[in-house]
């Protein structure tokens, strides 16, 4: 499945990809950034408020502070939160304050990141999120060796909910593909295309042929 990834600094924009989305797509992929844990800023919380839209979503929280955010993404209908394995904070703990707010709960790791990290907490979490970019920009470079890691964990944990982000365009998406992730997060391939439908609907076309 390709996911839409919406990354922005202004709410006006985030309403305009929402209404570019829903027009070929009903899942996306709401990315945040703090400019403490990554460098970069996204919209704010209160930029959220009061948005509506049909399309089903999970927020990527690329925070320090993921609690924060819980309310208003709740009020959005979001169904998962994605929080970083990398942050400092009693995992169990968190995973947990997400839960009780009624969300699914996904952990993104970075490139960096070994699978004998995290593993443990697979038996907390709904999904894993592996980045193939080092996280804070829309159009960085990506990070081929992230694919071989994405082989052996799913060799290993081939029922675990698996998504790759960051990098992504039509020239890897089939190598992408083969790892054997379940779900592949795309945000400027699609968002700053001049045609977003049609190149969302080509990455789904080579994704899956």
């Amino acid at each position: 499945m390709i996911v839409p990834a919406l990354l922005t600094d202004k709410k006006k924009k985030l309403i305009e990809m929402f209404s570019v989305c829903s027009g070929f797509c009903d899942f996306v992929q709401i990315d945040i950034m703090d400019g403490i844990f990554v460098p970069s800023y996204s919209v704010t919380a209160d930029n959220l408020k009061g948005i509506k839209t049909s399309l089903r979503s999970e927020a990527h929280l690329m925070v320090s502070e993921p609690l924060e955010w819980l309310s208003v993404f709740k009020s959005l209908g979001t169904e998962k939160i994605i929080y970083h394995f990398e942050i400092k904070k009693d995992h169990s703990a968190l995973i947990s304050e997400i839960r009780k707010k009624g969300f699914k709960v996904g952990v993104a790791v970075n490139p960096a990141t070994a699978i004998g990290d995290f593993e443990y907490l697979l038996k907390e979490v709904d999904s894993v999120l592996f980045l193939s970019v080092n996280p804070g920009f829309y159009g960085a470079a990506f990070i081929p060796e992230v694919l071989e890691k994405i082989k052996k964990f799913k060799s290993k944990y081939p029922h675990c909910l698996t998504g790759i982000d960051g990098g992504i365009k039509l020239s890897n998406i089939r190598a992408i593909t083969m790892s054997g992730v379940d779900y592949i997060c795309v945000g400027s391939a699609i968002m700053q295309s001049p045609d977003p439908k049609a190149s969302y609907r080509e990455l789904a076309k080579v994704a899956n042929g």
